[in-house]
């Protein structure tokens, strides 16, 4: 056993970490089975974590203390605590939850967080970097055949944005729809998107010299262009805003001001080619035109009432009401349900799968689940994560590596912002590959500190 796995102590981890990178988001969420009782199903990246996370373990065992020395490693611990107390109070005390299901979503958050350890790990040379970068160029080229077969062809589309489909229905695109190549929803394939485009252009826009082999800028240029197709046509507004931020703070790290501008003419482009997602923007617009509308009106009712007699009679004409469906279920319904079960228990929250199924904001599902304890060590996580990319990244010479954090830290920021809106972290191919290439990068700025 030992011989077994002393093979992959080194070089050869990084097959199994690729193995991750490409069975994570390419393959479809086909459910294997369901677990008795409640509404979740193990699927292949499910056995595929556990089993490199058990290689990890077995690796890393002989240097655990010095894992658990670092501030990233305990934090991270310190909220898989918070959430384990938050679940216990859920089940002896408030009595919140069902314990099979509180429990597994418990372990939910552990399974996926447990690859950004696995990318502290595997990182470990530049080599090793390009070998993953060309292994996601590879990921993205996957994703728009499977996106351009769903739109064009009639490819199936495996989702699971509500339980029906989530047994593994095969379903068809249809005209004015949201697309999720092999993702589980569009939500999920925007965001990841946002995590790699900044990368991308980064690299694009920076000098020839620090692009490797494979790596040139005709190709890169080629999967820019495929991943915008992708995120235009997920028809997800949140996440354009959120891309372009994270992209433009990228490009401003490595001093490329021009390249922002080219950028955000690039995207102009793609998202008008795109009736529906205009049409989507054209409602938010039409609801804050409405909204200023009925408070202009009402300041002119108030004053028209202090008028004399003669002119009171003022009366404002019908005016046509619009509502943006998404947002209005989220500010009526959504996020006052997560703060009513924040002010049931604001310490520790009323345990992990207490508030349904969606929110559509991680930052009061975190809130709602686990309370400010749980919230705050999350914060720790990110704060630390940020502080290390940021540090690195101004102490690193140009090269690869620092190009990788700069985008990493605009993925970082344009994530944090698409959290306002989407409960992205419980989705378990963007988290599992978020945490994964936050621990790239970590393991980066650590090998720069060591050296």
């Amino acid at each position: 056993m030992r011989k077994l796995f002393g093979g992959l102590k080194d070089q050869n981890f990084k097959y199994l970490v690729v193995m991750l990178l490409f069975v994570v988001p390419l393959f479809p969420k086909f459910p294997l089975f369901s677990i008795p009782g409640s509404q979740v199903a193990l699927r292949l990246e499910d056995f595929v974590i556990f089993g490199v996370s058990l290689v990890w373990l077995w690796r890393e065992f002989p240097k655990i203390g010095r894992i658990f020395a670092d501030k990233i490693t305990r934090s991270i611990v310190l909220f898989w605590a918070a959430g384990l107390v938050s679940l216990l109070s859920a089940l002896l005390i408030s009595q919140t939850v069902s314990p099979h299901v509180a429990t597994l979503h418990w372990v939910r958050r552990v399974e996926y967080m447990m690859a950004f350890f696995i990318g502290v790990s595997a990182l470990r040379s530049k080599e090793e970097l390009v070998f993953f970068v060309r292994a996601l160029l590879l990921v993205a080229v996957y994703l728009f055949v499977v996106g351009i077969g769903q739109k064009h062809f009639g490819w199936p589309v495996i989702t699971t944005q509500n339980l029906e489909y989530a047994k593994g229905i095969a379903l068809r695109y249809e005209d004015g729809g949201h697309l999720v190549s092999t993702f589980a929803g569009h939500y999920d394939l925007a965001t990841f998107l946002i995590l790699v485009l900044p990368f991308w252009f980064v690299m694009f826009f920076s000098s020839e010299k620090f692009l490797p082999k494979g790596l040139e800028r005709t190709r890169l240029l080629a999967v820019i262009l495929m991943g915008l197709w992708l995120l235009v046509n997920t028809a997800s507004r949140i996440s354009i805003v959120s891309y372009v931020g994270a992209t433009g703070l990228s490009l401003l790290l490595i001093r490329k001001y021009r390249a922002i501008v080219i950028m955000i003419v690039l995207s102009l482009v793609f998202v008008s080619f795109s009736s529906r997602l205009l049409e989507r923007y054209d409602r938010i617009f039409q609801v804050v035109t409405e909204k200023i509308s009925d408070r202009i009106g009402g300041m002119i009712e108030v004053s028209a009432a202090s008028l004399p007699t003669q002119m009171s009679g003022f009366v404002l004409g019908d005016v046509e009401i619009f509502e943006d469906r998404s947002t209005s279920i989220r500010l009526n319904m959504e996020w006052p349900r997560a703060v009513r079960a924040l002010t049931k228990n604001p310490l520790l929250g009323t345990g992990y799968s207490s508030i349904t199924l969606a929110t559509d904001n991680d930052y009061l599902r975190m809130l709602g689940e686990v309370g400010m304890l749980g919230f705050a060590a999350f914060g720790l996580i990110v704060v630390r994560i940020g502080t290390r990319l940021v540090v690195g990244f101004w102490r690193m010479k140009e090269s690869l590596e620092k190009l990788y954090l700069a985008g990493m830290i605009g993925s970082l920021t344009g994530v944090g912002l698409n959290m306002v809106f989407i409960d992205i972290l419980e989705a378990s191919k963007f988290a599992m590959m978020f945490w994964l290439m936050m621990g790239f990068a970590v393991a980066m700025a650590r090998n720069y500190e060591k050296n």
